[in-house]
């Protein structure tokens, strides 16, 4: 074989990722070769053609992990964040988190926060985004967080407000932080522990509605809570009382006791 490297190729198709076109030409023995309008010196079209091959190689494997993320997804109960630290066992988290936001890109997930995808409800009408109530259940499992609602909320549960959070809020054992529930945005505040030491119970409704209300207005809620209490739920109150403000402790010996 004499002269410049020999090289003969059939007509090909080669995909150029970046300019998203097809070119189309034939590689032959002459000092140069033009594809697409291109022209290439044998080194660089071989290159080229070393590199295309290396995208598509990329593409498939992208794809077969966001197939595998699905099959994860679709395992995982209605509303369940998907985290990217739990998918590191399929790739890089540099490779997870790309996967992952190139199917929120697509519709196939929501990205609720840092982090954190979840899959869209199926329903008649087209996909929606997971309830508020539902993503946080979901969360709290997942990542071994107490969190419940903000004490706005539990006083207007209780009857003690007429007031209806107009943002959903919750206090978590966790950092503070916003999930992006579609349309809606729910945040989450980092709380002390006295707040959560009873989570969803009745009593821990309580706790949350009395520091809500503040030591002013406080005690005008206690005759309602007399009322609505059992005996269970008051020994709650008055087991924990220790790990409250002074002013709290106080307003709930009053309240249980007289």
């Amino acid at each position: 074989m004499s002269g410049p490297l020999a090289l003969r190729w059939a007509t090909s198709s080669i995909l150029d990722a970046d300019m998203g076109v097809s070119l189309v030409g034939r590689l032959t023995n002459e000092s140069t070769s033009t594809v697409g309008g291109y022209q290439f010196g044998h080194d660089r079209t071989v290159e080229y053609c070393q590199k295309s091959a290396y995208i598509s190689d990329k593409g498939a494997i992208m794809e077969r992990m966001a197939e595998s993320i699905m099959n994860v997804a679709t395992t995982l109960p209605e509303g369940a964040p998907l985290a990217a630290k739990g998918l590191l066992h399929l790739g890089s988290r540099a490779a997870v988190d790309q996967t992952l936001s190139r199917l929120a890109a697509r519709g196939e997930l929501i990205r609720a926060g840092r982090g954190i995808y979840m899959r869209p409800v199926q329903t008649r009408f087209g996909p929606r985004s997971p309830s508020a109530e539902q993503a946080i259940e979901a969360l709290a499992a997942q990542r071994g967080e107490t969190i419940v609602p903000n004490g706005a909320a539990a006083a207007n549960s209780l009857g003690l407000t007429t007031q209806v959070p107009v943002k959903s809020v919750y206090l978590t054992s966790g950092r503070s932080r916003v999930l992006n529930l579609g349309q809606q945005a729910v945040e989450l505040r980092h709380a002390p522990r006295w707040q959560l030491a009873l989570g969803n119970k009745t009593s821990g409704q309580v706790v949350r509605a009395l520091a809500w209300l503040g030591p002013d207005e406080a005690p005008k809620a206690l005759q309602i809570l007399r009322a609505k209490l059992t005996d269970t739920a008051k020994t709650e109150l008055v087991s924990a009382a220790p790990q409250f403000p002074t002013w709290l402790a106080r307003l709930v010996g009053t309240m249980v006791h007289g």
